[in-house]
């Protein structure tokens, strides 16, 4: 890391949940600058999309 992005870190962050919406708000926090710790409380990231087979509208496989 430059000197300069090492003052861009500004503290850091907690993300509950590790479905869709906690995965992408821990990718934007951490590259705004923040230490993120993403907590998930299953044994696998990806919530309900993970379980699904198709989405809509294309119809394609979601795994």
């Amino acid at each position: 890391m430059t000197e300069q992005e090492t003052n861009r870190i500004s503290g850091s962050v907690m993300v509950l949940g590790g479905g869709i919406a906690g995965m992408q708000s821990a990718l934007d926090l951490a590259n705004s600058g923040y230490y993120v710790y993403l907590v998930e409380g299953t044994s696998a990231i990806g919530g309900m999309m993970s379980q699904l087979d198709k989405t809509f509208p294309t119809n394609d496989c979601a795994m």
